[in-house]
């Protein structure tokens, strides 16, 4: 009897262990005394493990009033199956708040959920643009290099200004007059040759040594709450040692600075020092705070457009200290031994809000930086 018991309890145990939650809940708590608007919340495959194995696109989330929250199934590695889940949330300081997950009907976005786009824009010269529902960026092709009209070598990161939270980048292709303002904004920057707004290259020899356009791109997550895509370069000449690159580019809602990494391949085994730059600008004011790992600058745009805010943040811990260079002002940091780096940069527009001055736009950049050391801290619980 007590063998046929316990071969019983054998066969349903398994069964019993293997039952996945309902629901899960999320307790996440902001550490920092200031308010941080617009939090990505990351949820990893495992972490999602407790509701069994379930299609990360049907992960449905809502906060503790019962309203549900918009939320997107992500791809990070572009292995064809997704491996996260984000949604946003605001937090006062120093709030926790809690969230229920649970599994429902897949998601099905219209237009109005997206915030976050990008594309390859071969019809405009091998162009990537990007934006969210503050900023636009480019950068440039292969094809742009010998365009007849007006030829560009540039591994720059450019700048679109908007003042509209709509996604506006299909439009302004479409109807090719981005450079004039009929009141949406307009591309008013010109990063030409330089680092543009983060741009980054590799420093050396006392100098930046940069790549050529971008020969091919990917396209990870696109929207509605983050735009994830990686941008592949030739080897490059990097005093004597030839380098190849790729820049994985990501942008969140709510955002005004985009997270990139760059990834390096080297022909043979060295140190490498990245240097990432910010555009120089007549009259053009500037802050940082090396402990802090941030370099910010305001500027005159052009086209009498206004004033604009740029900003590079680093790992204090990498940085190797500040310099420039004919075109551009210059963070310096070590890359680590995996040859990858990441940092954030990116850009304000007094026109569009809210930051309407340099205090205004240094402040927004230093609280970026501390919450970057200090991510929202999520806990789960199964219910």
């Amino acid at each position: 009897m007590n063998r046929m018991l316990a071969a019983v309890i054998g066969f349903i145990l398994p069964s019993v262990v293997c039952l996945a939650a309902d629901s899960l809940t999320i307790k996440a708590v902001n550490r920092l005394p200031f308010a941080r608007p617009s939090q990505t919340i990351e949820l990893t495959a495992r972490q999602l493990a407790g509701l069994g194995q379930i299609d990360l696109g049907r992960i449905h989330v809502k906060d503790a009033s019962g309203k549900e929250l918009l939320c997107q199934a992500l791809d990070s590695d572009g292995d064809y199956n997704p491996d996260m889940v984000i949604f946003q949330a605001d937090f006062d300081p120093g709030q926790t708040r809690t969230f229920g997950v649970y599994g429902g009907e897949k998601w099905v976005y219209t237009k109005g959920h997206f915030k976050a786009y990008g594309r390859f824009v071969r019809e405009r010269f091998d162009d990537f643009c990007w934006e969210n529902d503050r900023i636009a960026h480019r950068m440039y092709g292969k094809a742009l290099e010998t365009w007849i009209r007006e030829p560009l070598t540039s591994s720059a990161v450019d700048i679109w200004s908007k003042r509209t939270s709509r996604l506006v980048i299909n439009d302004w292709y479409m109807v090719d007059n981005y450079h004039v303002d009929t009141g949406e904004g307009a591309d008013f920057y010109s990063a030409g040759p330089s680092r543009g707004c983060g741009g980054n290259g590799l420093w050396a020899a006392g100098r930046l040594w940069v790549s050529r356009n971008f020969v091919n791109s990917r396209v990870l997550a696109n929207g509605p709450i983050r735009v994830l895509f990686e941008l592949y370069y030739e080897p490059f000449d990097v005093n004597g040692v030839m380098v190849a690159e790729v820049k994985k580019i990501s942008l969140d809602a709510g955002s005004h600075l985009n997270h990139f990494t760059s990834i390096y391949n080297p022909s043979r085994p060295t140190s490498l020092v990245t240097g990432i730059g910010i555009k120089k600008a007549a009259a053009q004011q500037k802050e940082s705070n090396q402990q802090d790992g941030w370099l910010a600058t305001w500027e005159r745009m052009d086209k009498s457009a206004g004033w604009q805010g740029l900003a590079v943040i680093v790992d204090p811990g990498l940085i190797e200290g500040q310099t420039e260079d004919d075109r551009n002002l210059i963070v310096l940091a070590k890359v680590p031994e995996d040859n990858r780096i990441s940092y954030w940069a990116g850009f304000c527009w007094d026109k569009a809000g809210p930051y309407t001055d340099l205090k205004a736009w240094t402040q927004y950049v230093e609280r970026f930086a501390r919450a970057s050391r200090s991510p929202i801290e999520v806990q789960i619980c199964e219910d």
